[in-house]
């Protein structure tokens, strides 16, 4: 259909609605697995959203690709909305930060009046802590290399820093999953235990989906997908992990450092 103005009006699509109900799903599924342990409602709400992930994102490929319907005005238009989602997730976070704060510099008679409340062996930080917060440091770097060679043309460069961006990503989280495994304490272990595990949690999700995003981006750039003014998916995914990273330095500091 012809038009006469750059904008993109974003075509009829299911996902939506489909993701709306996969995200219900996977809730309806995480309380069954809590109160009754059994899974099959949770692993298909999971499938839902992660086929919903693929497709949407197929169909976004396109439009951007082969269909040019990403032209500059609407690129300044994405812009403002990863803007604006990550700062959403700033303040989602911010809550998370708040209720630490509030429970630990003053600490209640229930849990001791001390901080980490009586009975709760907190982490060193100067273990996998540590270890996880330089290895985040350094997918900081490889993503903003990545993202200078593709301004400067250099593609092989770029894709080397992508793989190692995502390399660094899955062994941070195989390295929380294995303090997690060996945690002395768990969710249920007063307000500690559940500022802990629900920050450094979440915050391991947007790992595991920031990692999915910069993987996306590492098969569209091998397929040349991207060109040195006209990337706005790899910027996008370059953007959330730096938020991801920043994030993570606040919780080292806050939560193993200051808080143990």
């Amino acid at each position: 259909m012809l038009k006469n103005h750059s904008y993109h009006l974003v075509e009829s699509s299911p996902w939506p609605i489909v993701g709306s109900l996969g995200v219900m799903t996977l809730t309806s599924g995480m309380v069954m697995w809590f109160h009754q342990y059994n899974i099959y409602l949770l692993v298909i709400g999971f499938l839902i959203i992660i086929t919903t992930m693929f497709q949407w994102w197929r169909d976004v490929v396109r439009e951007s690709t082969l269909q040019g319907l990403h032209t500059s005005p609407v690129a300044v238009s994405m812009s403002w909305g990863m803007m604006l989602f990550i700062m959403s997730e700033v303040f989602f976070f911010l809550s998370f930060f708040w209720g630490f704060f509030h429970s630990s510099l003053s600490p209640c008679v229930e849990i001791g009046m001390i901080w980490p409340p009586s009975g709760i062996l907190a982490f060193d930080p100067m273990s996998i802590p540590l270890l996880n917060t330089m290895i985040l440091l350094s997918s900081g770097i490889t993503i903003t290399w990545a993202h200078h060679s593709l301004l400067k043309g250099y593609y092989h460069q770029s894709a080397q820093g992508l793989f190692f961006t995502i390399v660094l990503g899955v062994y941070f989280s195989i390295l929380q999953g294995y303090e997690y495994y060996e945690s002395p304490f768990t969710i249920a272990d007063s307000i500690y235990g559940s500022t802990f595990f629900m920050a450094t949690g979440f915050h391991g999700i947007h790992v595991l989906i920031g990692s999915m995003f910069i993987f996306i981006s590492f098969l569209r750039h091998i397929k040349y997908h991207f060109s040195n003014n006209h990337h706005f998916g790899f910027e996008a995914a370059a953007w959330y992990w730096h938020f991801v990273d920043v994030v993570w330095l606040f919780l080292y500091i806050s939560i193993y450092w200051w808080g143990s």
